[in-house]
């Protein structure tokens, strides 16, 4: 937690009304699309199984016959009878149950039949009906494919589809937090199907007490998506989410460049570098950059990279939905652009996530100070936020495409209510997509 200084520069937002001291916290492992395992270590696993399912086989020997030939002859026909009827009861309890869990599992990961996407050819994901409703107004959207979680891996390229066919009628860019269960290869094959126009900044999320299993995992995996499908729709890839936020709060620490905060950095900058050199290695160029909790960015870090991205929630900061858009512009501009821009290489600088919950799980924390979760505020902060920052140039990833059900289940309160869709692609009743142009 920090405490945030009265404003001084001009908001675009507010025309520069003093907000006070406001208190920040960013979403963590929750928010990033990954189980809670991950900010502990256990993000671990292996590149997803799909539709790899290895069948069991039981065999049987006969008996040999030792006396009565005939006899033995007619209860062993008997006996086969009898094993052919309850292999075949077997079988079809075994299918009937490996139905049902295929059935569950392609319905958790989205690829539902019932798919709010009119595609006019079955056969061409690139040819869909455009709703209506929808607009390109936001500059980015923060996106993790349902089912992306180690170590069951879930999803699906059909899902993925689905959603970058909506997902690209509201933006051209989307932000990815990991690379486990092959999202990156998912999410490239969905943008080369559908033929929009797209630009994904993949992800690395790497894990501070793992001697770099997570990182390398995700960096192999990274490595053949782009050999796959190339770079024009990469538009870089980002080493670390909150991993600073994590290693600090570990460490007892609060000030995220301090010597033991520093400790840290060395981690992460050690994967940012082995990041380029296997870009390099691959003969390509494309921007590293690394996420974090808007007040955790460490200097070293940010030091090392091309571009940094904020995460910066109103939400957490006890303000109400109608001071929402101000805050997020401030603590932005004060708390991250300035720190980049006094920094040599000084790196772009992105908000990676911003937004409102709609609702909480429970009644204890619909509400955050003066933070109340609704469809109604989420509403405010669109129409106060989107536009103005697009105006403004503020490049910003909204948090987030669609409710995550995962995260209701793990975590509760409002963890799993952030999207602008529900889970299963409807857009949520009441709410209303700005119409203005990103950049």
């Amino acid at each position: 937690m920090e405490d945030l200084h009265t404003p001084t520069a001009q908001n675009p937002f507010s025309g520069g009304t003093p907000l006070g001291s406001r208190t920040a916290l960013a979403g963590g492992a929750a928010a990033a699309g990954l189980g809670a395992g991950a900010a502990a270590g256990s993000y671990a696993g292996s590149e997803p199984k799909l539709g790899a399912y290895a069948p069991g086989s039981a065999w049987m020997e006969p008996h040999r016959a030792k006396s009565n030939r005939r006899k033995w002859v007619i209860m062993g026909i008997a006996v086969a009878v009898a094993g052919i009827i309850i292999i075949a009861v077997t079988v079809g309890v075994v299918v009937s149950n490996n139905s049902k869990k295929n059935a569950k599992n392609l319905s958790s990961s989205g690829a539902s039949s019932n798919s709010t996407v009119k595609q006019t050819d079955p056969n061409d994901p690139s040819k869909f009906t455009k709703d209506s409703n929808l607009h390109q107004a936001f500059y980015g959207i923060a996106y993790t494919p349902v089912g992306s979680q180690l170590p069951d891996c879930g999803n699906s390229l059909a899902a993925v589809i689905q959603d970058v066919q909506i997902m690209s009628q509201l933006t051209t860019r989307i932000r990815l937090y990991g690379a486990d269960c092959n999202q990156s290869a998912l999410v490239l094959e969905a943008v080369k199907q559908t033929k929009v126009n797209m630009t994904v900044y993949l992800g690395n999320y790497p894990i501070a007490t793992d001697n770099g299993t997570a990182y390398e995992r995700q960096r192999d995996l990274i490595k053949v998506a782009i050999q796959t499908y190339g770079t024009d729709h990469i538009g870089g890839v980002t080493v670390g989410n909150e991993f600073m936020l994590n290693y600090v709060n570990a460490n007892g620490v609060t000030d995220p460049n301090s010597a033991v905060a520093n400790q840290g950095a060395q981690i992460l900058i050690g994967d940012i570098q082995d990041t380029r050199s296997m870009l390099s290695g691959l003969g390509v160029s494309l921007p590293v950059g690394n996420s974090d909790a808007g007040s955790y960015f460490n200097n070293e870090v940010l030091a090392a990279v091309d571009y940094g991205m904020a995460n910066v929630h109103p939400w957490f900061a006890n303000v109400t939905a109608d001071a929402s858009a101000s805050w997020t512009a401030d603590f932005f501009s004060q708390q991250d652009v300035a720190l980049a821009d006094s920094l040599s290489n000084k790196p772009k600088m992105y908000i990676a996530e911003t937004g409102w919950p709609t609702k909480s799980s429970d009644a204890g924390n619909a509400n955050n100070g003066a933070s109340t979760a609704s469809i109604a505020n989420l509403q405010i902060f669109l129409d106060t936020f989107i536009c103005q920052a697009n105006n403004n140039g503020t490049g910003y990833f909204f948090f987030e495409f669609a409710d995550e059900d995962w995260k209701d289940k793990q975590f509760g309160g409002v963890e799993g209510w952030w999207g602008l869709f529900n889970q299963d692609r409807t857009l949520k009743s009441g709410i209303t997509v700005p119409n203005c142009q990103s950049p």
